[in-house]
C-alpha cells in the first residue's frame, strides 16, 4: 500500500534501528540519516485531479473525435466555410478544461492553506517543521489545538485528551496515558504531552485508511451517459449513412464513374460530412458543459466548490442523503445543557466549584463549557487536587472558605462506585440513567466535607462520605441551520439517514432536536451481514450509531443497490471511503484533506445550509438541459431521417454544412443557450433520455418528410441546386422555430423575446447581401414557394399535436411558474419565524 501511495518509506530491515529519544530528541545528524533512509513522513499528494486527467476527460472524447475528423476533411478539401462547426468542439473542450482546472487550483490552495505543522524537539531545541520533514523516532510535542502529524507512542502526558473523530467517527475525546498509541490526523483537545514517532508516510493509520479513496472515478451523470449513448448509436450509423449519402450524390451527378471523373466526388464528401455533423447533437454537449460550468460558478460565489462539473446535475437526482452527525448536523463542540440538583439543600459553594473547573487553564472540552453557566471566583484557590484520568473517569479538588470540602466531578457510575447507597445515590443513578437514555452526556458532582491531604491526593482515592449534589448534562452544539435544511429535504422528497460513530442514543437525541423521527437509534453493531437485509434495515431506520468506516461504505452500496441515488456528507478520513463511493460525495472544508480530495463538492465554509441551494441549482440545470435536449435531438432525428430518405430517393443531401450552422444557431443554439440558464424549480424525474426521444424522434420525422416534399416539388419544377437548398433551408428554419415555440411554453417575457429575436434573425439572413452570398442562397420558383407555404403550416400543426401529447404523457420540462424556489421558501420561513 505504501508503494501505491508513493510514500517515502524504507524497506523492512533497512535504515537505522528504532531508538527511544531522550528529552533532547534526535540530533540533526540522526534526523538526516533517517531522511536519507526514506523514513520521513512524506506521502503522495491525494488532493485533486491531475492536469492530464482533466485534459483526457474533456479533450479526448468520442464527440471531439468525430467532429475533428469532419473538420479536418473539409479543410483538406478547401471548404473552410463549411467547417464552422469545429468551433463548437473547441469551445466545449476549453470550457470543461478551464472550469475543472480552476476547481483543482482552488482545492490545492485550500489544502496548502490548512496544511498542519509539527512541533518536535531536536538537539534539545523545540522546532516547528513541515509534516514531510518529520522522521521516525522524532520527539513530538503535543498541546491543545495541535493536529497529530504522524503515528506515535505517548511518552509523557498531563491530562492529555485526543479527538479521533476524523479517523474513527467517535466524537468523545480519548484520554491518553504513557504507552498509549496516538494516530496521525487526530486532534489534541486538552492537556499536553509528548510522543515518539513510530510510523510515518503511507504506513500511517490515516494514510492507509485514505489510500483506497485516492483512486479517481467519474461521477455518474445521466445527462453525460445519455449523450454518450446517443453518440455511440450515431457512431454505428455513421458509415452506413455516409455510404447512402455519397451514393445518392454520385448517382445524382450521373453515376460513380462520371462523378469521379467530373470532380463531383468533392461535393459528395461535403454532403456526407454535412449529414454526419447534422446527426451529432453538437450544441447539446456544449450546452451541457456551459450549464454545468455556469452552475459551478454560481455555487462558487456561495462558497461551494464543485470539483467535477456533472456533480451539479447529480445533486438533482439525489433521493437519499447520508449525514455524518459531527460536523454536519452539529458543530462538533460540546455545550452545557442543564444542571439537576439532587436531594433537599445542596452544600454551599457547588456553583463556585463548577466555575473553577470550567476556568482551569488545562480544562478539557467538557469542563470548559461550564464556564459560561458558572462564573469563576478568582479568589478561590485549590488546597489539593486529583487530576482526571481515563482509568478513574473522575477528578477531585479541595477548597477552603466558601466552597470548603472536596468536590468530585465525573461519570456517575465511577463517582458513586461502591460508596453510598442511600436515597440520594439511588436518585442520582436513576436520573443519570434516564438522561443518558435520552442521548445526553451526564456527569455527577459529589461533595465530601473532608479536605484532601497531600498524601491522599497522591494516592488518587475517592474521599469518604461522598454525597451526590447535582447531575450535569451536556450535548453537542447543533448547527442553527440544520433543522431548516432537513425540513427542506423532507419537503422535496429527499430521504435522510444520519450515520455516526457515536452512541446511537446520543445520535438519536441530536436527530430529534432537528426534527427527525429518530426513535432510539439503531446500533450498527447489530447490522446484518447480508446486503439485502441491510438494505431493508436502511429503509426502516433513519439514525445509526457506532458505525465503522467499512459499514458506512456498505450502507452506501446497499442504498444504491435498492435503487437510490445517494449523497454522502462528512468531514473525517473515516468518511472518505463512503464519500468516494456515493453518487455525490460532499465534504466540509473543516474536514481532512483526504476527504476533500475524493468529494465531488466541498462546502468551503462548512455550512450545511448551502445544501438546499446546491440541490436547487442541480435541478435547474437538469430540467433546463432536458428541455433544450429536445431541440438538439430533434435535429439528430431529422438529420438521420433525411439522410436515409434522400439516399433511397437518390437525391443529393439538401444542405451545405454552413447552411445547417445558420439554421442550427437560429432554431437551437442561441435560444438553447439562453433557455438553459433560466430559473427552474422542477423536481428531477428519472428517464431523461426516454422523454427527450419520445418528442424528438416524431418531430424529426415531421421535419424530414416536410423537407422531402418541398425538395421534390422544387426538383420537379426545375429549380437549380442552390434554389432547392434555399427552399429546404427555409422550410427547416420555420418548422424548427415552431418546435422552439412549443418547447418554450409556458411563455415568459424573456422566452417570448428570444423567439421573436430568432424570427427576426431568419429575416435578416435573407436581407443581408454578403450573408446571402456566403450561404449560396437563391430564390426558388413560385410553385416551390407555394408548396412550402402549404407544407410548413401542416408540419407546425403536427408539431403542436405532438407537444400536447407529450405534455399530457410526461408533464413539462419547463419551470413550474407557481412553485416558489426552494431557497426562497427557506427565506420566507425565516421571516415568518422572526415575525
Amino acid at each position: 500500500m505504501g508503494d501505491e501511495a508513493g510514500a517515502a518509506s524504507a524497506p523492512e530491515g533497512t535504515g537505522p534501528a528504532p531508538v527511544e529519544p531522550g528529552p533532547d530528541g534526535l540530533t540533526a545528524a540522526q534526523a538526516a540519516e533517517r531522511m536519507r533512509a526514506g523514513l520521513a513522513n512524506a506521502a503522495a499528494d491525494a488532493s485533486s485531479r491531475s492536469v492530464w486527467s482533466i485534459l483526457r476527460a474533456n479533450v479526448f472524447t468520442l464527440f471531439n473525435a468525430i467532429v475533428v475528423t469532419g473538420f479536418a476533411i473539409l479543410l483538406v478539401l478547401g471548404h473552410w466555410q463549411d467547417a464552422l462547426f469545429g468551433l463548437a468542439a473547441l469551445a466545449n473542450a476549453v470550457i470543461g478544461v478551464t472550469q475543472e482546472y480552476h476547481a483543482k487550483r482552488s482545492l490545492d490552495r485550500l489544502a496548502l492553506m490548512h496544511a498542519p505543522r509539527a512541533r518536535v524537539v531536536r538537539d534539545g531545541r523545540t522546532q516547528e517543521l513541515a509534516v514531510a520533514d518529520v522522521v521516525r523516532d522524532d520527539l513530538l510535542l503535543l498541546r491543545a489545538g495541535d493536529q497529530v502529524t504522524a503515528d506515535g507512542r505517548i511518552l509523557a502526558a498531563t491530562r492529555l485528551e485526543v479527538d479521533e473523530s476524523l479517523l474513527t467517527g467517535e466524537s468523545d475525546p480519548v484520554d491518553k496515558q504513557p504507552g498509549d498509541a496516538v494516530l496521525s490526523g487526530s486532534i489534541v483537545v486538552g492537556g499536553e504531552g509528548s510522543a515518539v514517532v513510530t510510523t510515518v508516510g503511507a504506513d500511517s493509520f490515516a494514510a492507509r485508511l485514505a489510500s483506497e479513496a485516492k483512486r479517481f472515478s467519474l461521477v455518474n451523470s445521466e445527462l453525460r451517459s445519455s449523450v454518450d449513448r446517443i453518440l455511440k448509436w450515431i457512431t454505428w450509423a455513421i458509415f452506413p449513412i455516409i455510404l447512402i449519402v455519397v451514393n445518392a450524390n454520385m448517382q445524382a451527378a450521373g453515376g460513380w464513374a462520371e462523378a469521379i471523373a467530373g470532380g463531383a466526388w468533392n461535393s459528395a464528401a461535403v454532403a456526407s460530412i454535412a449529414a454526419v455533423i447534422a446527426m451529432i447533437p453538437l450544441g447539446l454537449v456544449l450546452m451541457t458543459s456551459i450549464a454545468f460550468a455556469v452552475g459551478a460558478v454560481k455555487l462558487g460565489t456561495h462558497n461551494v466548490l464543485v470539483q467535477e462539473l456533472p456533480a451539479v446535475e447529480g445533486l438533482a437526482r439525489v433521493d437519499v442523503i447520508c449525514l455524518d452527525k459531527t460536523g454536519t448536523i452539529t458543530s462538533g463542540e460540546v455545550v452545557f445543557d442543564e444542571a439537576f440538583p439532587l436531594g433537599g439543600s445542596q452544600p454551599t459553594g457547588w456553583r463556585l466549584a463548577l466555575g473553577w473547573a470550567g476556568a482551569e487553564p488545562d480544562a478539557n472540552a467538557t469542563a470548559r463549557c461550564l464556564a459560561e453557566e458558572f462564573p469563576a471566583d478568582p479568589a478561590l484557590k485549590p488546597v489539593a487536587r486529583i487530576e482526571f484520568s481515563s482509568a478513574r473517569k473522575w477528578s477531585a479538588v479541595s477548597f477552603g472558605g466558601p466552597a470548603e470540602g472536596t468536590w468530585v466531578l465525573g461519570a456517575p457510575e465511577f463517582v458513586l462506585g461502591d460508596g453510598p447507597h442511600g436515597a440520594a445515590a439511588h436518585e442520582a443513578t436513576a436520573l443519570a440513567g434516564r438522561l443518558a437514555a435520552d442521548g445526553r452526556r451526564t456527569l455527577l458532582l459529589a461533595h465530601s466535607a473532608h479536605v484532601l491531604g497531600a498524601s491522599e491526593a497522591d494516592a488518587g482515592a475517592l474521599p469518604h462520605q461522598l454525597a451526590p449534589v447535582a447531575v450535569l448534562t451536556f450535548r453537542e452544539a447543533v448547527r442553527g441551520d440544520a433543522a431548516e435544511t432537513l425540513a427542506y429535504f423532507a419537503e422535496e422528497g429527499v430521504g435522510v439517514r444520519v450515520i455516526s460513530g457515536d452512541d446511537p442514543r446520543t445520535v438519536a437525541a441530536v436527530a430529534r432536536e432537528v426534527g427527525l423521527d429518530a426513535g432510539n437509534g439503531y446500533d450498527a453493531r447489530e447490522l446484518p451481514d447480508d446486503d439485502a437485509a441491510l438494505a431493508e434495515v436502511l429503509e426502516q431506520h433513519l439514525v445509526f450509531g457506532r458505525v465503522t468506516p467499512a459499514q458506512k461504505k456498505r450502507m452506501v452500496h446497499a442504498l444504491q443497490a435498492n435503487g437510490h441515488t445517494v449523497a454522502m456528507t462528512g468531514d473525517g478520513v473515516n468518511d472518505a471511503l463512503a464519500i468516494k463511493d456515493a453518487d455525490i460525495g460532499i465534504a466540509m472544508e473543516s474536514g481532512s484533506a483526504a476527504t476533500k480530495a475524493v468529494a465531488r463538492i466541498v462546502l468551503l465554509d462548512s455550512k450545511f445550509s448551502h445544501m438546499p441551494g446546491v440541490v436547487a441549482e442541480g435541478r435547474r440545470v437538469i430540467a433546463n438541459i432536458e428541455r433544450v435536449s429536445m431541440l438538439f435531438l430533434s435535429k439528430t432525428s431529422y438529420a438521420i431521417s433525411m439522410s436515409v430518405l434522400f439516399g433511397i430517393l437518390l437525391w443529393p443531401f439538401p444542405f451545405l454544412p454552413r447552411q445547417l450552422s445558420i439554421t442550427d444557431g437560429l432554431t437551437i443554439g442561441i435560444p438553447a443557450f439562453l433557455l438553459a440558464l433560466l430559473p427552474n424549480a422542477r423536481r428531477y424525474v428519472p428517464g431523461f433520455l426516454q422523454r427527450s426521444l419520445s418528442f424528438a424522434i416524431p418531430a424529426g420525422l415531421v421535419v424530414a418528410v416536410s423537407i422531402a416534399i418541398v425538395s421534390g416539388q422544387a426538383r420537379a419544377g426545375g429549380d437549380g441546386e442552390d434554389a432547392v437548398r434555399t427552399a429546404c433551408m427555409t422550410t427547416l428554419a420555420l418548422i424548427g422555430l415552431w418546435i422552439l415555440v412549443v418547447l418554450s411554453r409556458p411563455f415568459t417575457w424573456i422566452k417570448a423575446g428570444v423567439v421573436v429575436a430568432m424570427y427576426a434573425g431568419l429575416v435578416l439572413v435573407f436581407l443581408i447581401p454578403w450573408l446571402v452570398d456566403f450561404l449560396e442562397l437563391a430564390w426558388p420558383s413560385t410553385d416551390t414557394i407555394v408548396d412550402a407555404v402549404i407544407v410548413v403550416p401542416i408540419a407546425c400543426v403536427l408539431i403542436e399535436v405532438l407537444g400536447f401529447w407529450h405534455r399530457r404523457r410526461f408533464g413539462t420540462a419547463s419551470e413550474v411558474a407557481d412553485r416558489p424556489h426552494p431557497v426562497a421558501k427557506m427565506r420566507e420561513r425565516r421571516a415568518a419565524e422572526r415575525d
